[in-house]
């Protein structure tokens, strides 16, 4: 098995949260994604990723028919089944349509804000040997803040490619940026240099 791998982990950029015509593409996060034109530039920074030889990997936030994984308290969640979005085996959860996979990704499916929390992420990342993460994705201040953390604490190299995350507004996803800059480097898709290792 290879060790010191890297991957570049793509941050719940499902059509709920993201797509034009999701729940949210008329809101405040579906303007910044269009803003800061997270879609294009992630899918380029997903086939460079490629070409350098990394692994890449899908996060998706989603609950089974029911939503018995789904926390009632929760002010992130709570409102899910009433609103119809995170089901899994529906549209809205599935990645957007133009940002590619293939055989191979790791796929995360996660009931809760960070993609390490109840989840095969680490196992996956152990199994391959990955040691330095790249990631990017919205929103800011949710997942992208719990990767960073999370992945920090179990000790990974964590490299945030900031401009292709959003937030619902240019305010929250600078405070949020700049509140997790100590656990990790900060990158942009046009500064980056993946590296397999």
């Amino acid at each position: 098995m290879k060790t010191d791998r890297a991957i570049y982990l793509v941050l719940d950029m499902q059509n709920d949260l993201v797509h034009d015509d999701g729940p949210n593409g008329a809101g405040p996060l579906g303007e910044q994604v269009r803003e800061r034109r997270i879609i294009g530039k992630t899918a380029s920074a997903i086939a460079n990723a490629r070409k350098a030889g990394i692994l890449v990997g899908f996060v998706r936030v989603g609950f089974s028919a029911g939503y018995p994984e789904c926390p009632q308290g929760s002010q992130v969640f709570s409102a899910a089944p009433q609103h119809g979005i995170f089901q899994l085996g529906a549209w809205g959860t599935e990645i957007h349509p133009e940002l590619e996979q293939r055989e191979g990704d790791i796929q995360v499916v996660k009931h809760r804000v960070s993609p390490f929390y109840s989840t095969t992420l680490e196992a996956q990342l152990r199994a391959n040997g990955v040691t330095r993460i790249y990631c990017s994705g919205v929103s800011t201040q949710a997942v992208v803040q719990a990767t960073v953390r999370d992945a920090h604490d179990r000790d990974y190299e964590v490299i945030l490619l900031e401009d292709l995350c959003a937030a619902h507004s240019a305010q929250e996803h600078g405070n949020s940026v700049q509140s997790i800059q100590r656990f990790c480097k900060t990158e942009t898709s046009d500064t980056v240099v993946f590296s397999a290792r």
